[in-house]
């Protein structure tokens, strides 16, 4: 059975924004994209930084240290110096509570 964890009320993560939470003490940005919630694991593959501060452009994160692109929808390393994906979340908003599963999917 799947555990969730509540990461805001869905009034609390505007469109654009980031929030970082822990599922079994791994960080996991999840982030609001047109009223789409997303969660990845907050950890580049290049060199181990995190992603959650770095710029969000359509639906990719910049990492901040080398600017590698990781899509938040899917974890998929878009460009070097990341060749490795980062892992996705589950995401469900129940009774307007935004929540993400325990552990990932891929």
């Amino acid at each position: 059975m799947t555990k969730w964890i509540d990461v805001a009320r869905v009034n609390q993560l505007a469109p654009g924004q980031c929030k970082v939470i822990d599922a079994d003490d791994t960080a996991v940005a999840v982030y609001n994209i047109d009223g789409k919630y997303y969660a990845i694991e907050d950890t580049c593959t290049h060199d181990g930084g995190e992603l959650a501060t770095g710029e969000l452009d359509g639906d990719e994160v910049i990492c901040p240290r080398h600017g590698a692109r990781f899509c938040v929808k899917n974890g998929a390393a878009l460009t070097a110096p990341a060749y490795e994906d980062v892992d996705c979340y589950p995401v469900r908003v129940h009774n307007d509570m935004i929540q993400v599963a325990e552990e990932p999917v891929n």
